[in-house]
């Protein structure tokens, strides 16, 4: 058996109540050793996991890894908020009960660490300092060096994180299992990633990728976050938040939101100003993933990004689509990039979208390490990469880091977006004035899916805030605490909601370039909050009047398509709003000022057909 006691003396771990925490999962899981780590240890680890050939080396100061086959991405179906209290069962939050899950996952934990380390990382998912410290720091224990250095990079590791905090800390285990015997996608799925979020303690089973083992990013970050801001007066979710510095005024605006999958959020969050305007504007990074929002004594609204690192998806990032996070990945960085393709030879790494053309020269190997030389001509075509393949690295290391984003007391927040992808209906941007208006348009925030439900057309796949796969709590609850929080703002945010997607139905091609160009839609944003410009009154919000847009530099079709984006289509919307109804008749208990503004917005659209 380890010796728990030594391994934390030496470490200088003095905190009792963690000393307790670990000793008894040290017993259940039956490690072999306790190693306490810190950020000072990431350079031994990163020798040791190479030693051992869990990592392989992208030329300098850069790292591959590889998972298993069958263990690439979040498992939502098998992700679990527990509580003691059955009323916290929601629509999304997969509810069951704790005295049910926290026997199951011991079980599934006992002795399945023997013969490993069981690592002890003491973290904090917050500038230390942050008024919501003693929600953020945690520890996490697991049986995965790979786990160890991602979590390094992703959150703020040390012993003296937790020292001080008494027995204010999450209790987050993560037990690796034997992956290649879990029944993955079966009837004998032995997964299970829990969050038992009344008791603080997040118990994962069954994985070593991403949101299933880096227990302080999303188990932590988003669900057990969600639900302590919650019972605690602050707001927990999944936004990128940016800031735009006005060179020609001094000002500074910080921008949050909220955008489904495959919508543009990490392009967002590390844009860059577009040439024509890089004189008067600055892009500024905070983070491109979790948001933690909260009424400060001065009555504004803030905003902090709890992470430290980037877990970005490698597809489709490229110079042009992500220069920054190109940036961010260079050699020496420190970043680990996972199940993308691979060559021993070069050190090379290479994703779908990286260059226009694969790479020709020979000795590449594909995500699950099988060389590429060897496919055979029906396999020829098959990914090199995995879909959610990743790169890691630390805020640091992102060119146009803002300067303050480790500052304690977080940023002003000026405005709250939500975007999705959609090739109709959404405008480039509008403008929602009314604080009930804002909150029930991030309720029924969706995008396009690859199938419409029940084969109907234009159907969203509505993704409320874009914390469907996060939410904690119940629904209803989730909206009247949204109204409360930003409700006790004096200095109120402004709400909009963004769409970089639309198409023409004739040939296809985007109505708006995107990328770079989206900051003229957050610049105008901005302008409208401050009464710079008026916009143009419409029932579903104000829309930039053509001549408000600043437009220099902009290519021509694009400017020959605006009109197109900033129009309302009624006939759609009419539509929209029947699918609306439906979607907000699944949650139970939705404040009526919710029901209010949707029937506000459905008879505005009624009296312009």
């Amino acid at each position: 058996m380890a010796d728990v006691t030594k391994a934390l003396d030496d470490a200088g771990l003095t905190n009792t109540h963690v000393r307790e925490y670990v000793a008894h999962w040290a017993e259940v899981t039956g490690a072999d050793r306790v190693e306490v780590v810190s950020a000072a240890d990431d350079a031994r680890l990163i020798d040791e996991a190479l030693e051992a050939g869990e990592l392989l080396p992208v030329g300098e100061g850069r790292y591959y890894s590889r998972s298993y086959h069958k263990d690439t991405a979040r498992a939502e179906e098998r992700t679990i908020v527990a509580t003691n209290d059955e009323s916290d069962r929601g629509v999304y939050n997969n509810w069951r009960p704790a005295e049910e899950m926290k026997p199951l996952l011991t079980g599934l934990m006992q002795g399945a660490s023997a013969g490993k380390t069981m690592y002890v990382i003491p973290y904090l998912m917050a500038p230390k300092g942050s008024p919501l410290e003693k929600f953020a720091a945690g520890v996490e224990l697991t049986d995965n060096r790979n786990v160890v250095l991602q979590m390094i990079r992703m959150a703020r590791v040390g012993a003296e994180f937790v020292n001080d905090l008494g027995d204010s800390f999450v209790r987050a285990v993560h037990v690796t299992g034997d992956l290649e015997n879990l029944g993955q996608g079966t009837e004998d799925d032995k997964r299970y990633f829990v969050t038992v979020a009344d008791e603080r303690t997040i118990l994962h089973f069954g994985s070593s990728y991403g949101g299933n083992a880096l227990l302080g990013k999303i188990a932590h970050g988003l669900r057990q976050g969600s639900y302590d801001g919650w019972k605690n007066g602050f707001l927990v979710e999944q936004f990128m938040l940016l800031g735009i510095v006005d060179k020609e005024t001094g000002k500074k605006y910080h921008i949050c939101g909220g955008f489904p999958s495959a919508s543009g959020k990490t392009n967002l969050a590390m844009t860059l100003a577009p040439d024509a305007l890089g004189d008067r504007y600055y892009v500024e990074f905070y983070g491109d993933d979790i948001a933690w929002l909260w009424v400060g004594d001065d009555g504004k609204l803030y905003g902090m990004n709890p992470e430290f690192g980037v877990f970005g998806v490698a597809k489709d990032t490229n110079e042009k689509t992500n220069p920054t996070a190109i940036d961010s990945i260079v050699p020496g960085t420190g970043s680990i990039f996972t199940n993308v393709a691979y060559n021993p030879e070069t050190q090379e790494v290479w994703w779908e979208g990286k260059t226009k053309q694969k790479p020709t020269d020979e000795g590449w190997l594909d995500w699950k390490g099988e060389p590429i030389a060897d496919r055979s001509p029906e396999d020829a075509d098959l990914p090199w990469a995995h879909p959610n393949s990743r790169f890691t690295t630390t805020l640091d290391n992102v060119p146009n880091v803002a300067e303050d984003f480790e500052a304690p007391a977080g940023v002003p927040i000026d405005g709250i977006i939500f975007g999705g992808r959609t090739s109709d209906r959404e405008p480039l941007i509008r403008a929602i004035d009314d604080i009930a208006e804002g909150v029930y348009d991030g309720l029924t925030l969706g995008a396009e899916a690859t199938f419409a439900a029940d084969g109907l057309e234009g159907v969203l796949r509505y993704d409320p805030m874009s914390m469907r796969p996060f939410m904690s709590y119940p629904e209803g609850a989730y909206a009247e605490h949204w109204l409360k929080v930003v409700g006790a703002a004096t200095e109120k945010p402004q709400f909009a909601h963004v769409n970089w997607f639309q198409k023409d139905p004739e040939d296809g091609h985007f109505l708006w370039p995107g990328f770079r160009e989206n900051l003229r839609a957050l610049v105008w944003m901005m302008q409208y909050k401050n009464g710079e410009v008026k916009g143009v009154d419409t029932p579903v919000g104000v829309i930039p009047a053509k001549d408000e847009l600043l437009l220099d530099g902009m290519d021509p079709q694009a400017l020959a398509d605006l009109d197109r984006i900033l129009t309302i289509d009624i006939t759609r919307w009419k539509q929209e709003m029947g699918f609306r109804e439906e979607h907000l008749n699944h949650f139970h208990n939705l404040p009526d000022a919710i029901w209010d503004a949707h029937r506000r917005v459905s008879e505005a659209i009624d009296a312009a057909e």
